[in-house]
């Protein structure tokens, strides 16, 4: 990625990946203005499985293409198989070729698949970069790191879920398949917690240095008290992911629970150091928590930011929720919210927090489980996983469009469990839980508009939490787990940025 492709594309490789500004004309262009030189790609479906995914009334202007499913055979890896569970992705120009690469996340398989897509944006090769023994935990969103966009770079930062000891692993996007099952590519100084995502801001508001968000999807109970929070790594030096100084965020009034907090009211907020994170146990590290009155959220799933010159300190994560015999956790959200976070661009370590959308209001009709973000220059999407079963869902997993400029958010994308169609649930329904509101779920949703020439492209990943086949077993070829779902990838044309 920060090598040349060709001398005629030279800085494409460092301006065409994850993260790019976004821009709403019909022109891909650098943030100077200058026309970027794209391949002309013509979207269309590359998988033999159709779109799991269907838009929402009010936007049927959007086009959707199959990118890949499990069950696809690529024509230069024909035993790859595309694993369980695609979470945490990101795309980029491949620098030995004139192709593409795509590194996704399989989340219950702990495995990073590596997928090299032609000029034309085909699949054709598929590899594991990371296996089940190198993962050592779920990885679910993760963050391609773009020289260009972050300063440094191209890493894949993917952050472990399983229990307070997981690890952020920072893996070499173009590294070694042999290098799979190594256990030593981890960053002990983002902290051990039940990590979902490691973000970097943007180089417009970290200047020289590197600031990394991080959610930790955690809720309350009494082995855990400290909940889940929103930590910040930060070193002065840009790129150093092993000597900087770990935070979590807390309320300067000393409130430790988010149900204090309501919707319509700001927050002033400050984040605190967890002194020698580096060296401390995920125990210890939740100690601290307790012991600084960091504040308790209900599962920090996912964290982006918005997009734009200028618009790196404006953090979006959110809150997934979380239930007790199918009752609300006091202090806690069930239903799940979205927080904005602004942060002070002379001290970032302050900043104005508050909730811009939830669920808990108008159970079952309005956000369930809010998981992965997705956040433009105007727009959050904001993606369901709503395969908690919660007995008073009125809909499947939606992804709901929010609209900074109104404050309003509404659904944009469902998923297509075709109730009452026999053929559709015969290849599809092989768990019984199909006819099941949210047994779907949503991964990471990843603007490719730059990459392949057609503003508001994104790409989508769908857990089809159903589809189960024993040739999807042992995908990554570890032999650590048992799980034999599919997994698809959609393109989404005409996507609002």
């Amino acid at each position: 990625m920060n090598k040349t492709y060709a001398n005629k594309l030279g800085l494409l490789a460092l301006s065409s990946m994850l993260f790019i500004s976004c821009q709403d004309d019909d022109i891909v262009k650098n943030d100077d203005d200058t026309v970027v030189e794209t391949p002309k790609i013509e979207l269309k479906d590359h998988s033999n499985i159709p779109a799991m995914v269907f838009a929402m009334p009010g936007f049927e202007k959007l086009n959707i293409f199959t990118l890949i499913s499990s069950s696809d055979v690529l024509e230069q890896s024909p035993n790859f198989v595309f694993g369980a569970q695609p979470d945490g992705a990101g795309f980029m120009k491949d620098p030995n070729g004139d192709g593409f690469i795509m590194i996704t996340n399989h989340e219950i398989l702990q495995s990073v698949s590596r997928v090299y897509l032609d000029k034309n944006f085909k699949p054709v090769k598929g590899e594991y970069i990371v296996d089940g023994i190198g993962g050592m935990t779920r990885l679910c969103s993760a963050t391609l790191v773009d020289p260009k966009e972050h300063g440094f770079g191209p890493i894949f930062l993917t952050a472990g879920e399983s229990g307070e000891e997981s690890l952020v692993h920072a893996i070499d996007p173009l590294g070694l398949t042999g290098d799979r099952s190594r256990t030593d590519r981890v960053k002990p100084a983002l902290g051990k917690a039940s990590m979902e995502n490691a973000v970097p801001l943007p180089t417009d508001v970290s200047g020289s240095g590197t600031y990394v968000l991080i959610g930790e999807d955690q809720g309350y109970s009494t082995s855990h008290q400290s909940a889940g929070q929103l930590l910040m790594y930060h070193s002065t030096t840009r790129g150093d992911l092993d000597n900087g100084k770990l935070y979590a965020l807390k309320r300067k009034d000393g409130t430790i629970t988010e149900g204090s907090m309501t919707k319509n009211a700001s927050y002033d907020v400050e984040f605190v150091e967890i002194p020698n994170a580096k060296n401390l146990t995920g125990a210890e590290i939740n100690a601290k928590n307790i012991e600084i009155n960091a504040l308790r959220f209900s599962r920090v799933e996912d964290v982006d930011y918005r997009k734009g010159k200028g618009n790196g300190n404006e953090i979006y994560f959110t809150a997934t929720g979380q239930a007790s015999g199918g009752k609300p956790v006091e202090g806690y959200t069930m239903w799940g919210r979205v927080y904005k976070l602004v942060l002070d661009k002379n001290n970032m370590l302050k900043g104005k927090l508050e909730i811009i959308a939830e669920g808990d209001s108008n159970p079952g009709n309005d956000l369930i489980n809010p998981d992965n973000l997705c956040v433009t220059e105007n727009f959050v999407y904001i993606q369901e996983d709503g395969d908690s079963y919660y007995a008073d869902a009125k809909h499947d997993s939606y992804i709901w469009q929010y609209n900074m400029a109104t404050k309003s958010y509404k659904p944009w994308l469902n998923m297509k469990h075709n109730r009452g169609n026999a053929e559709w649930f015969q290849m599809f329904d092989q768990s019984g839980n199909l006819n099941k509101f949210g047994s779907w779920e949503y991964g990471a949703m990843v603007d490719v508009s730059d990459l392949v020439g057609i503003p508001g492209t994104f790409a989508v990943n769908i857990h089809p939490h159903t589809w189960r086949q024993d040739k999807f077993l042992n995908a990554d070829g570890s032999g650590t787990q048992t799980n034999k779902e599919g997994g698809q990838v959609v393109l989404i044309k005409n996507v609002e940025r």
